[in-house]
């Protein structure tokens, strides 16, 4: 299940500008590449999934709202073949920046049963024996 969509690509961002950035014929046909569309939409997928997947089983059942405005900020960057308007690279480093918190755990995704299965266990755990030298036992000499 792709993160963005074609439809939700042009709700945002307008078919004009999709015709814009994708209509790459040598000869401009006037509409929107659906190949450009969708290895742009691939690409924001696997990039997605690569901060995701540290922190969430995939794939994802359903996809959040919040991951799916990500995915339109991602998406819509890469279809850019030349410096992008500032908005879109201000954007696109905001999404980066939300995808490495939700990778690193600072964010969480508003979604249930999603999460891996963890221990309860918060790290290294000790199973030596006890210390043979201990405040009682050494008395006198410290």
């Amino acid at each position: 299940m792709p993160y963005a969509t074609l439809d939700q690509l042009t709700d945002r961002f307008g078919e004009q500008m999709l015709v814009s950035l994708t209509d790459r014929a040598a000869v401009a046909t006037g509409s929107i590449d659906m190949d450009v569309v969708d290895r742009a939409l691939a690409d924001t997928d696997a990039e997605i999934d690569g901060f995701l997947r540290p922190r969430y089983m995939l794939p994802l059942a359903e996809v959040p709202p919040l991951i799916a405005d990500l995915a339109l900020a991602v998406a819509i960057y890469k279809l850019h073949r030349y410096e992008p308007d500032p908005k879109i690279q201000k954007d696109y480093e905001l999404a980066r920046r939300s995808l490495e918190g939700i990778s690193r755990g600072a964010m969480r995704i508003p979604a249930a049963g999603i999460e891996p299965e963890t221990s309860d266990g918060t790290g290294a755990r000790m199973t030596d024996r006890e210390r043979p030298f201990t405040e009682t036992n050494m008395k006198g000499f410290i």
